[in-house]
């Protein structure tokens, strides 16, 4: 069984939650010269969760401007109604958390659909069994390990014993013939904590503040890539 992704399969995902909003198109620009895998975009819609950010017109603004995927995580409810439209936006990844909708076979398959990979997301207190009837549906299953809403908030530890099951399960699902769905983390992830949460598991990792958070005009964005990179190896390394 795996119980660590491989370095090369690790993907790193900077959320434009801690962009500077006032020069987005630069700012995608810069992480995806830094090495980023994916543009992490944050929805949220005051109701789902305490705060409000931004929609499928900043998703199709940023679009022409990288070549990288663009993940975009549903923190709304109702999410049915936005679906079609982050897909037309540009959109190639989009999740959303079960308890957002009514019918969650029915929200992946819409996804789908649309030409998006699919995903659901948990929250800290959401047990992973909301996954058993869903499992084919999958391409990636998002792992909050914070309470979602705000960004630069801290890393909750008990994410590492749910990663773990979560990696057990996706490597048996896919030990009996099912889909590649990627297992990604979200909140918190910082050079310092990478390295336990490949370990665990994740494959995709999502950082905010800790990419954001560095000067890019000293080549800070590159350089805390490089690190969480690094970190990630080493993990790797021990597995």
């Amino acid at each position: 069984m795996r119980t660590s992704s491989s370095v090369s399969s690790i993907r790193i995902a900077p959320s434009i939650l801690s962009a500077d909003f006032a020069r987005l198109g630069e700012e995608v620009r810069a992480i995806e010269k830094a090495g980023a895998d994916l543009v992490h975009f944050d929805v949220m819609d005051n109701h789902y969760v305490p705060n409000l950010t931004i929609g499928p017109l900043v998703c199709e603004a940023i679009r022409p401007h990288v070549k990288i995927g663009i993940d975009v995580h549903l923190m709304v409810e109702p999410v049915d109604a936005l679906i079609p439209l982050f897909a037309k936006a540009g959109a190639n990844l989009i999740t959303f958390h079960p308890e957002a909708s009514r019918h969650v076979d029915r929200t992946l398959q819409l996804i789908r659909d649309h030409g998006c990979k699919a995903g659901l997301v948990l929250n800290p207190a959401t047990p992973v069994q909301v996954l058993d009837h869903v499992w084919d549906k999958l391409d990636i299953v998002l792992l909050m390990s914070v309470n979602p809403g705000f960004g630069g908030q801290k890393f909750i530890p008990s994410t590492l014993p749910k990663l773990r099951t979560l990696r057990a399960a996706i490597t048996a699902h896919q030990a009996a013939g099912g889909q590649e769905i990627w297992l990604e983390v979200d909140g918190g992830v910082k050079v310092d904590n990478i390295a336990e949460i490949v370990r665990a598991g994740a494959d995709t990792c999502v950082a905010g503040s800790a990419v954001f958070g560095a000067p890019d005009a000293d080549g800070g964005y590159r350089n805390v890539m490089n690190a969480l990179r690094t970190e990630a190896a080493k993990a790797a390394a021990q597995a």
